[in-house]
């Protein structure tokens, strides 16, 4: 086996050694988990859409708990794998520790913008000619560019961190597709032609080659690979890391079952509704657990006890942590690629089914996709103000580095968008009203 080489090349940091301090005994990524929670991204997430709107109620998820939540999970996940099988199991050495990937779990959604994904597609629409958006993409740019910690290099959180992070290893220009001709009105924008593709920002090249420099060629060839789509459509990667395998799928698991929770609670997922579109299909999954518990499930999901719903809330999470398993990928030499976290087949099934039936069900719903479009509507329009005059409406410093960037033929349109994905649900609807609103707005008013 190749490249089994030292673990101390992941935790190292693009900023150099650290400097020692000699009562400071924390490892690299305590030290790393530290930064993303005392940081002002992971902070704005407390005020960013999950899937339901910010201030429709006070019970929904926001990004920070469904993070906080995909964390917990990804931490059982580590845990099961580390428990469950022998301590010489091959994979052993390069399972994660608790501490990292509560890291990475932590900041996967860090970059994602106000207004959930139909935030995303609007900042992508706006940065069309001027290398796209993507939240991922974003997180990514964040942690090693953007951060508050570092001038230079953002969040300076470790190689193996920013690694887990990169859920689509491939820059924009080699997964971009076609997008149809842009509408003269942004009223004319609609959200399915603007979806963005899975990506890094062009910016944040020399950061993934620096990510990626322990690999062999072949491996970071394999990794980077895309696969093309008919219809021009964008590409694709298939490849991620070890670590990024957990916290994907610990993501799944928070978005196919706590969130369910939400609308549950909230009567947007009625039994009936249950019964029509999920409980026949689960059903015909043959697994032990769902044998055995599908019906006392359904009863305790729909009870009026929370304590029932909750049990059988933490019963199917449980069921899919503990189904998780670790599979290779024989393509790959490096056991940080070789080596991924899968739910098999038949839990993958019922758990695909649970996040299909909230997309159908729930985010499409018309109710809900008038919020969308109104957040939408909201940034399509601050954007091109923004960008209208950015010396004039941008703050103070952000104006004095998007004119920098400016003075060198540089992407000032990405400042923008940094500003722009890094507003809260509430910033952004403040900031929308003192823009646009002759009645809102005072140089003594805090936006």
């Amino acid at each position: 086996m190749s490249n089994s080489a030292d673990l101390d090349i992941w935790m190292e940091r693009r900023s150099g050694p650290r400097t020692e301090k000699s009562n400071d005994h924390r490892n690299v990524y305590q030290r790393d988990r530290a930064r993303i929670i005392h940081s002002a991204a992971f902070r704005r997430l407390q005020s960013k859409t999950q899937i339901l709107a910010i201030r429709q109620n006070d019970y929904s998820r926001t990004r920070l708990t469904h993070s906080l939540e995909v964390a917990q999970i990804g931490g059982g996940i580590v845990y099961h794998l580390q428990s469950s099988q022998p301590e010489n199991a091959s994979f052993q050495k390069w399972l994660a520790s608790e501490s990292l990937i509560e890291t990475i779990c932590l900041s996967h959604d860090i970059g994602h913008p106000p207004f959930g994904h139909g935030g995303e597609v609007a900042l992508n629409f706006m940065m069309i000619d001027h290398g796209g958006f993507e939240g991922n993409g974003q997180s990514l740019r964040i942690l090693g560019k953007r951060g508050s910690y570092s001038e230079e290099f953002g969040m300076d959180v470790s190689r193996r961190t920013m690694l887990g992070v990169i859920k689509y290893p491939a820059l924009h220009e080699d997964v971009v597709g076609k997008y149809p001709n842009k509408p003269t009105n942004l009223r004319l924008f609609r959200a399915k032609d603007w979806h963005p593709p899975k990506c890094i920002f062009a910016e944040e090249a020399p950061l993934l080659d620096w990510i990626l420099a322990p690999f062999n060629e072949s491996d970071r060839s394999h990794l980077l690979n895309v696969s093309r789509q008919e219809n021009n459509r964008h590409g694709r990667t298939q490849h991620a890391s070890f670590d990024t395998s957990i916290m994907d799928l610990a993501d799944d698991i928070a978005y196919g079952v706590h969130d369910l929770e939400d609308a549950i609670v909230l009567g947007m997922v009625t039994r009936d509704m249950w019964q029509a579109h999920v409980a026949q299909a689960l059903a015909a999954i043959d697994t032990p657990f769902l044998n055995e518990h599908l019906t006392r499930i359904e009863q305790q999901l729909f009870s009026k006890q929370s304590h029932l719903r909750k049990k059988a809330i933490g019963d199917l999470v449980s069921w899919f942590i503990t189904s998780c398993e670790v599979t290779e990928a024989n393509e790959f030499d490096h056991p940080l690629l070789r080596y991924q976290a899968a739910l098999p087949a038949p839990q993958r099934h019922a758990l695909d089914l649970l996040k299909d039936f909230e997309m159908t069900h729930i985010i499409q719903r018309p109710e809900v996709q008038m919020l969308v479009y109104k957040g939408q509507q909201m940034l399509l329009e601050m954007f091109e103000a923004l960008a209208a005059d950015p010396a004039r409406l941008l703050p103070k410093e952000l104006a004095k580095e998007w004119r920098a960037i400016e003075a060198v033929g540089g992407n000032g349109h990405r400042i923008i968008c940094d500003y722009m994905a890094s507003m809260s649900d509430d910033y952004a609807s403040r900031m929308y009203k003192t823009l646009f609103v002759p009645s809102s707005g005072s140089v003594f008013e805090p936006i």
